[in-house]
């Protein structure tokens, strides 16, 4: 079959994108950025997938989608987007997609949704409705997969309990942890969204899907200590309102902000399936919300996250078209520029400690200083440290790294490019290269630049000025110098899995 898929970028859409390739289909690949879409060792069908650059929220661009496809795939949600304006741009979304099912020779299209059964929904969940209802009016028979939160290495909801139970012993916490949920497995979710597809009997249906498990929120971070072994206590206390537990999510955590705004609205409602329908049509492997949590945590210990929420663009604070960064400046800008030699020999071993920078290994150097300054960014709205890297050996352009963006990570050219995604009054990059010398050896290359915007930028410059006086050069001597058999844990080669 010949299948759109759209938010082919997405934590789901990259899982998706994977079985739909190995299944046999050719797909189109919907993506606002190609430049954005890599695609890394897992996916071993290449030549039966087609990047397609088009931006929904774009009148002109949408009309550019191929229309000879079999079904269509909506995986595109607004919950990182502003927070005060999602509802209206997934309105947008939605409708210029069924303007162009309405052109297509489409059989089928098929969006996840959110499960809606309780009164008084959430801003969030309301769009989400609000987007099945867009979608239905098309002349393509519509199928709707309603989910919970989902649980699976990379997942946003996962990654929110791991920090929260992780870093908290003890926690004063939102009475909305006793709202009671249904959560559901990645795995599941991506053998449902398979299972209906080209299934006649799900055409203009709407099904709730969840797993075996019906919890509160309280009873799923216990759940996740029990797992880890962890003891902890939780208190809930009704004085926080919804913007104070947003706040409250978003330090502690990972997450954005505007995702935290999202999921806190929601969780006033309790997303508990009201009919399991879907179950005489499509066998899944039913797994246990504790099951689920062991999963993703063995695909984290075997560095095998395939996909992760981190990895969209709207979990930072760069513009969508990240792209247009790749050129870096030279005018109006300040540089930090170093260069160091080492032996030839020694090129394979440092080309692979630059490409496992940041995340669990640190930069090398003053980590103590880069998480001084995450929390500082965090204070004031930023993306902080938190974030980490999806994989802990490769980097592909988009990712996110800690609280930089990978613009450009290419191995061939031993060079990799990072855009600063923390709070500044400017722009900031940072590049590495590896060059051969003139002498036998090899130098790296290490280039940070500042663009100041306006006053405030350049007393910012001299102000961390002596910071970097340190921190860089040590970085660098750090990235060459630095033996993985003195560290012993830090190079689990990655596999493949979707848990």
């Amino acid at each position: 079959m010949k299948i759109l898929l759209t938010g082919a970028t997405g934590y789901i859409g990259k899982r998706l994108l994977l079985l739909l390739t190995e299944a046999g289909h050719d797909v189109y690949c919907v993506v606002r950025d190609r430049k954005r879409f890599q695609l890394g060792a897992a996916y071993r069908r290449p030549e039966r997938i087609q990047v397609v650059e088009c931006d929904l929220l774009d009148p002109e661009q949408w009309q550019a989608l191929p229309v000879q496809v079999d079904a269509a795939y909506y995986l595109v949600h607004g919950m990182s987007l502003s927070a005060q304006e999602f509802n209206r741009l997934e309105k947008v979304m939605a409708e210029h997609f069924r303007q162009y099912l309405d052109r297509s020779t489409a059989r089928q299209a098929i969006y996840l949704s959110g499960i809606a059964n309780d009164e008084g929904l959430s801003r969030h969940l309301s769009s989400r409705y609000q987007t099945e209802q867009i979608l239905s009016r098309s002349k393509v028979p519509l199928t709707v997969l309603r989910a919970a939160i989902i649980i699976g290495s990379g997942s946003a909801s996962f990654e929110i309990i791991r920090d929260l139970v992780e870093k908290l012993p003890v926690m004063i916490a939102p009475k909305w942890l006793n709202t009671r949920c249904q959560p559901i497995a990645i795995r599941e979710v991506l053998q449902y969204l398979m299972g209906v597809l080209d299934r006649t009997a799900t055409f203009g249906q709407v099904f709730d899907i969840g797993g075996p498990d019906v919890l509160t929120y309280r009873e799923m971070l216990y759940g996740y200590a029990r797992s880890r072994g962890l003891r902890r206590w939780i208190m809930t206390v009704p004085i926080f309102s919804p913007r104070l537990s947003s706040y409250w999510l978003y330090f502690v955590t990972s997450t954005s902000y505007p995702l935290a705004v999202s999921l806190v609205g929601s969780m006033h409602n309790e997303v508990v399936c009201g009919e399991r329908r879907i179950d005489a049509l499509i066998s899944t492997d039913k797994i246990a919300y504790q099951e689920a949590i062991e999963l993703a945590l063995g695909k984290i210990e075997q560095n095998a996250v395939l996909s992760s929420w981190k990895d969209a663009i709207s979990s930072g604070q760069i513009d969508e078209r990240y792209t247009d960064f790749i050129q870096v400046p030279q005018e109006g800008c300040f540089h930090d520029r170093r260069r160091y030699a080492f032996p030839a020999a020694e090129h394979g071993r440092v080309l692979e400690n630059l490409w496992r920078i940041g995340g669990r290994r640190g930069w090398y150097y003053a980590n103590f200083l880069w998480k001084i300054r995450g929390l500082i960014d965090k204070l004031i709205g930023g993306v902080g440290l938190r974030r980490g890297r999806r994989d802990q050996a490769e980097l592909n352009g988009g990712d996110a790294l800690d609280f930089w963006r990978v613009l450009v990570a290419d191995r061939k050219s031993r060079r990799l490019l990072l855009f600063a995604e923390m709070k500044l009054p400017g722009e900031a990059w940072l590049e590495f290269r590896l060059e051969a010398g003139d002498q036998g050896e090899w130098i790296l290359r290490q280039d940070a630049t500042f663009r100041p915007r306006g006053l405030w930028g350049r007393m910012y410059w001299y102000a961390v000025l002596p910071f970097h006086g340190l921190v860089f050069p040590g970085m660098a001597k750090g990235i060459i110098r630095y033996r993985p058999d003195d560290h012993p844990g830090t190079t689990d080669p990655p596999t493949e899995g979707i848990s």
